[in-house]
């Protein structure tokens, strides 16, 4: 849907929370250990990241300071994953219900910026995770290619096309992407990614 000015990022962000919550299901035991394209996250660091990066967009969108939530999950079961998320991630989309919400200035890792903006971003993250999370552990299903070209689009239009690696850009220079690449894998090469056995 097109509010004034902008996409509301909340359609899109549900969706790609069902998509890591299923592929977060079919992680097992043998996986958390396995190396991941976000190359200083172990599987298992890399669910405690996303379990925890939730939560923070969780309390961003009920007016609390974000910043103030570590984006890490602390104490979860190795068996534990699914639920985690699944509690956080219900938490979260309840958390971004009111309209308000996509105006509201609110502060995130990367400035203070509208709720829109800010939700957007966390559409980027969870679909990039997600990418991660299916190449460590085998893709085990297909991956949904338009929530690829949302947060590619959002990507390109905050993130430059050449920038450092530090807090406000937590991401690598961009790599080129393969000729004919699917929109993941454009993605990805646009973070400083690359899947798994290609450097």
């Amino acid at each position: 849907m097109t509010t004034t000015g902008f996409t509301d990022p909340r359609p899109v962000y549900t969706r790609a929370t069902e998509q890591a919550a299923e592929i977060i299901k079919t992680v097992r035991p043998e996986h958390l250990d396995a190396p991941t394209p976000c190359t200083e996250f172990d599987v298992r660091s890399l669910l405690s990241h996303v379990v925890g990066g939730t939560r923070r967009i969780a309390v961003v969108g009920e007016g609390g300071d974000g910043l103030a939530v570590h984006p890490s999950a602390d104490g979860v079961a190795d068996d534990g994953w699914a639920a985690a998320y699944d509690e956080v991630r219900v938490r979260a989309l309840k958390a971004w219900e009111g309209d308000e919400r996509m105006t509201t200035a609110v502060r995130v890792p990367w400035g203070e910026v509208p709720g829109h903006a800010a939700l957007s971003g966390y559409v980027m993250e969870i679909v990039t995770h997600t990418w991660d999370l299916c190449e460590a552990i085998g893709h085990p299903r297909e991956l949904d290619p338009e929530l690829a070209e949302f947060a590619l689009a959002n990507a390109r239009r905050v993130l430059p096309d050449s920038r450092p690696r530090d807090a406000q850009t937590p991401f690598a220079e961009r790599r080129e992407a393969s000729e004919g690449a699917g929109p993941y894998e454009r993605l990805a090469a646009w973070l400083g990614r690359a899947p798994l056995g290609r450097s």
